[in-house]
């Protein structure tokens, strides 16, 4: 990613896969945003290279 940040995912589509995979959607609804809290932290971490002390002097 150049310049870019990751905002979130598609949730319409998170449903669809997890319900092709037998999922129930209400465990979906529960479970995803914050799983999708984590992944999006942790990918714009790294695509712009800072690690979880971001802002501390080493």
């Amino acid at each position: 990613m150049s310049g870019g940040a990751v905002l979130g995912w598609d949730m319409g589509a998170a449903l669809q896969i997890g319900a092709a995979l037998g999922l129930s959607p209400l465990i979906i609804a529960e479970l995803l945003p914050p799983i999708e809290a984590v992944m999006v932290r942790k990918t714009n971490e790294e695509a712009t290279g800072s690690g979880s002390l971001e802002g501390f002097d080493a």
